[in-house]
């Protein structure tokens, strides 16, 4: 590249918070397990080459059974 990258229109930008959205979604409700992530950030956010948002580093994630609504998250987790 010459130095000059392109922008990202608001337009993607929003396609991508919402996919984001749904990830966390999926991981929270939608599972067949649970799981709380406890290190969610943008360098957490990987795009692929169409720029659809993925999910990544689980290190520090939690499951939880189907059946759980609640859990002990007052430890301080993540970065």
């Amino acid at each position: 590249m010459n130095g000059k990258r392109k922008l990202m229109d608001w337009s993607k930008r929003y396609t991508i918070i919402i996919g984001i959205g749904r990830g966390h979604l999926y991981l929270h409700q939608d599972s067949r397990l649970r799981i709380i992530h406890r290190d969610l950030k943008g360098s957490n956010i990987l795009l692929d080459k169409d720029l659809n948002p993925r999910i990544s580093d689980f290190g520090l994630a939690r499951s939880l059974d189907g059946s759980d609504t609640k859990a002990n998250t007052r430890r301080v987790m993540g970065t």
